[in-house]
């Protein structure tokens, strides 16, 4: 009898899993969706992960580690305050879904003194720049991120970031940052119309009418002017902080009008790709910390370094 009972339960069992599984798939085929071919599948954000998935996705990544970088800033009156940061993180994700790598959360802690008359800019000074970002570093570090990709998504860190690479070789360091600047024009796009096209212009809003389109308030476009007032007159080769301003006081540079959704698309795709070539390279980079540790230890000793 227990013989019995147990071969109708099992066939019980069966027969429901069945249909669950029958039912399942019905469902799936009335409103078009699949399972995941892999749905263990690791998410590239760093705040998503659960803590033994984050010590999987660092291993998965072999050590390497997105920083977008963006800025909160005024974009014209047809974008939003974060877009370079909302732009910068979606070209990262969609590289560390081709190449994998381990995003850090939003990141927007950069150089925009140029923008502080401007509502909703986030301007912090040089000094809290430096440390944030070093503390940042070495967290991620600290973490398992031996290469660090800060991906650059805002003009105004053009200069800060690399200056902040070198800084690294002030005392040693366990891992590497490595800079990707602002290269995300398609090679193949057509020419811009935008003859400005420095901020929130042509380039940008088509960027944004991919990443966010919902954002992207097209009927605003020409609510201000974008174009050069010119306001200072300088020989070349002399700077002056201030050159922004005197260009772009309403903080918007170019004629957004221009903008379309296909050449954010090329844009978008040519912007990422470049992020995972970064990435590879970096995988496949054997030399950039060995000699970082060399010229560590030269360092204590300059007279003893062959000249």
């Amino acid at each position: 009898m227990r013989a019995l009972l147990r071969a109708v339960t099992c066939v019980c069992v069966f027969t429901a899993v069945t249909i669950a599984a029958e039912y399942g798939r019905s469902q799936s085929a009335r409103t078009g969706t699949t399972q995941p071919a892999n749905a263990t599948a690791l998410s590239p954000k760093w705040e998503e992960l659960t803590g033994p998935d984050f010590i999987r996705a660092i291993h998965q990544s072999q050590g390497v580690c997105l920083l977008p970088f963006g800025i909160l800033e005024k974009h014209g009156t047809q974008l939003p305050i974060g877009t370079d940061l909302i732009d910068v993180r979606h070209a990262s994700l969609q590289a560390a879904r081709q190449e994998y790598a381990v995003v850090f959360p939003p990141y927007y802690f950069g150089q925009i003194a140029e923008a502080r008359h401007q509502p909703g800019t986030v301007s912090y000074s040089a000094r809290l720049q430096m440390e944030l970002l070093q503390a940042t570093t070495d967290e991620m570090a600290r973490n398992g991120c031996k290469k660090i990709v800060v991906v650059n998504g805002h003009g105004g860190n053009e200069s800060f970031l690399p200056y902040f690479a070198q800084s690294q070789l002030d005392s040693p360091k366990d891992y590497v940052v490595y800079i990707y600047g602002l290269q995300h024009r398609a090679p193949d796009a057509p020419p811009l119309q935008d003859k400005v096209d420095e901020h929130a212009g042509q380039t940008e809003t088509s960027l944004m009418m991919v990443a966010r389109p919902d954002l992207a308030h097209m009927d605003r476009v020409g609510q201000e002017s974008g174009a050069d007032q010119d306001r200072v007159h300088l020989p070349s080769g002399v700077y002056t902080g201030i050159w922004w301003y005197a260009k772009f006081p309403n903080h918007y540079a170019g004629y957004a009008q221009y903008a379309n959704a296909k050449l954010g698309e090329m844009d978008m795709k040519a912007w990422a790709g470049g992020i995972v070539g970064a990435i590879r390279a970096v995988k496949a980079d054997q030399t950039s910390l060995a000699l970082q540790d060399q010229f560590y230890r030269d360092e204590k000793h300059p007279l003893d370094t062959k000249q």
